[in-house]
């Protein structure tokens, strides 16, 4: 943070990302030429290289101090849903298990029959959502529709953030994303009901959420696992969350991180 240009400075952990950095000072850019509330970038030409790093600057969101609600959240994934793509941007197909198999292939956290488990049940899932049918037409996701992509400033507006995974794909994976947190009972019933209502899409009443929900219980389990070494308490978290994914039937008690 550079305090007195009020700009954020973000520092990509390497060039093999840069085709990433690039998309999203790309759709920095559609974003707000299209009126959308989003972050937007400095005037800069970018992103800049700097000691092999993809680096680029984005003009700081006044925070309130206030989290966004899930309301916030699925109105503003129902305005991007809807908004027309320029072909110019030409976003990627959303790869819905991208990283996820090279995580569980270079990790020592796993014995032998672990990584087998899990690289044989990513091959499964990958399969499966290949054969899902889904109901909404294909449109620009965010691909990591958290409300904590949301910053509320202090008059109130909610600012969209952090485009790193953003892809042409299926909306119904961004709705699944709070629908597994609400399954997780990381929310309550009443607030997962308002962001179902207010999308105007219930994607847990579709019946092809089930493939959803388990390609998000392992992407939130092999992401977790990478920081494992940091903490006692994620090393736990990553135990149990393994061990339900090994255990379908088993209660899903997860901590949030």
């Amino acid at each position: 943070m550079l305090e007195a240009e009020q700009v954020v400075v973000r520092i990509a952990r390497s060039m093999d990302v840069f085709d990433d950095v690039q998309k999203e000072v790309a759709v920095a850019a559609w974003l707000h030429e299209a009126g959308f509330p989003a972050a937007t970038v400095t005037s800069q030409v970018q992103p800049l290289v700097v000691r092999e790093k993809p680096v680029t600057l984005w003009n700081r969101v006044p925070d309130s101090g206030s989290p966004a609600s899930l309301i916030d959240l699925a109105l503003a994934l129902r305005d991007l849903h809807h908004m027309p793509v320029p072909k110019h941007l030409a976003l990627p197909e959303l790869n819905i298990l991208g990283r996820v198999s090279e995580r569980i292939a270079s990790t020592t956290a796993l014995s032998d029959q672990e990584r087998e488990f899990l690289l044989a049940k990513h091959d499964v899932l990958r399969s499966s959502y290949e054969a899902l049918k889904f109901p909404l037409v294909s449109c620009a996701v965010h691909g990591d529709a958290h409300s904590d992509n949301l910053i509320k400033t202090a008059d109130g507006s909610v600012v969209l953030i952090d485009f790193e995974r953003f892809a042409f794909g299926p909306p119904e994976t961004d709705l699944a994303v709070t629908a597994i947190e609400h399954t997780l009972g990381w929310g309550t019933h009443a607030e997962y009901e308002q962001f179902a209502e207010h999308y105007g899409f219930d994607v847990l009443a579709w019946e092809g959420y089930p493939v959803l929900r388990d390609i998000n219980e392992l992407k939130m389990t092999t992401w977790l696992m990478q920081n494992v070494d940091e903490d006692e308490a994620i090393a736990r978290e990553f135990r149990n969350r393994l061990f339900c994914l090994q255990n379908p039937d088993a209660p899903r008690r997860w901590r949030a991180f």
